[in-house]
């Protein structure tokens, strides 16, 4: 199975071209939906560890991205990452947020399996815009 044929890419890639994540704050509301269902499992450290993993192999293309050292305060742990989205077109912002978020969801469902992954997600995204649900059931 090719990686863009992942439900849970799926999602992601639906999510991104909608008109409801076009910004740096919408952005980093879908990470902070995402770390909610996860810290829940695997706690604030892992949550954070595998952030920080996850920066790290994105800045290989984006090396704009940066990374505080962990541990992040709950409440600001995607400050750096608005700021960072901030500062570069839609675009860039757009693609970097894509290749971040499909590289954390890799490196998870690695470690817990990809269905438990997409129920994350789902129950995470489930208020967007009505593809989370249908492309879940789909798998």
């Amino acid at each position: 199975m090719e990686t863009n044929d992942l439900p849970r890419h799926q999602i992601i890639n639906s999510l991104l071209a909608s008109h409801q994540v076009k910004s740096a704050d919408a952005a980093v509301d879908l990470w902070e939906k995402m770390a909610n269902q996860i810290v829940s499992i695997i706690g604030d450290v892992g949550f954070d560890l595998l952030y920080a993993r996850s920066i790290s192999l994105t800045q290989r293309p984006y090396p704009w991205l940066t990374a505080g050292s962990p541990p992040w305060q709950t409440e600001r742990r995607f400050a750096e990452l608005r700021v960072d989205l901030d500062g570069q077109t839609s675009a860039q912002a757009g693609a970097a947020n894509s290749l971040l978020l499909i590289t954390f969801t890799d490196i998870l469902a690695g470690l817990i399996g990809e269905n438990l992954t997409g129920n994350i997600l789902k129950l995470a995204w489930d208020d967007g815009p009505g593809i989370v649900g249908k492309e879940l059931k789909d798998e």
